[in-house]
């Protein structure tokens, strides 16, 4: 594939994670960094993008460090995390798909004699992808999608009555899943620059005492299947920079052509500018 395809990575923890969205990719090579970090590179039909897939195990801490190597390393345009979470809300229902509009850390805070304080931090999903989420999502048959925030912290909740349970429904009220890797990633884009930044989880238990009966039904590799097909529904209509989602949006790039109107007036259209630009002569006639 070409040195200079624009490249996506997409980030997950788990085995059913990674393989749910390696399924999608054509043409698969491994590249190995030096410190021994592995990924799949490989292309997404019918886009522009070189996909480059890695399994990061489990944990915020592990994933930001490994997310700023990724990025120093691959040089992404977009980063997308992909996998399971547990779903928060009675309307979310095992088998959905939850997109990070918002990706709370949830551990933050001061423990006072008068209790504990939360002191949250937040990132927001690109704005850019979260757009393209949407769209997809309404023409994704088979999905039911939820735009919502998602809740990141450094344990695994199975049990919807305890204290912990009770603190995120409190403090986070609006986050409709949680996970364990989402904070780590998108602090890493954040401090990355300008790279674009998505969580996207598929809901493969209510966070409850029946965690475990239901991934023993398979629900998390039907949730990571939901979750990886609107990661690249996502992608399919995410331009790289300069693009656009519609053929018929946005400035048209042909060949490049300059036309001159008069002394002062340059059209730019079709070349490294759109539209018109206006300069003056300051210098001696």
């Amino acid at each position: 594939m070409p040195e200079t395809s624009p490249t996506v990575v997409v980030l997950t923890a788990l085995p059913v994670e990674y393989q749910a969205v390696r399924a999608h990719i054509e043409d698969t090579e491994e590249l190995v960094h030096d410190d021994g970090t592995r990924v799949e590179r490989g292309r997404l039909a019918g886009t522009d993008w070189t996909v480059a897939v890695a399994e990061l195990g489990e944990g915020a801490v592990n994933a930001a460090a490994l997310t700023m190597r990724l990025t120093a390393w691959l040089r992404p345009e977009a980063l997308l995390f992909v996998g399971v979470a547990g779903g928060l809300k009675d309307d979310i229902e095992i088998g959905d798909v939850v997109v990070g509009t918002k990706v709370y850390a949830v551990h933050g805070g001061k423990q006072t004699p008068t209790g504990f304080h939360a002191r949250p931090e937040a990132w927001h999903g690109s704005h850019r992808l979260v757009q393209a989420a949407r769209s997809a999502l309404r023409g994704l048959e088979g999905v039911r999608g939820h735009c919502k925030p998602v809740a990141c912290g450094d344990v695994v909740l199975a049990d919807d009555t305890s204290a912990f349970a009770e603190y995120i429904r409190r403090t986070y009220n609006d986050a409709c899943a949680i996970e364990m890797e989402g904070s780590g990633a998108t602090h890493a884009a954040h401090l990355s620059g300008q790279l674009d930044a998505l969580v996207i989880r598929g809901i493969s238990d209510r966070a409850d005492a029946g965690k475990h009966a239901a991934d023993a039904a398979g629900s998390q590799e039907r949730a990571a299947g939901r979750a990886a097909s609107v990661a690249v529904a996502v992608l399919r209509k995410h331009r790289p920079r300069g693009g656009s989602s519609d053929p018929e949006e946005g400035p048209h790039h042909g060949s490049d052509v300059v036309t001159i109107f008069g002394r002062d007036h340059v059209d730019l259209r079709g070349a490294a500018f759109h539209g018109t630009a206006v300069g003056r002569s300051f210098g001696r006639r």
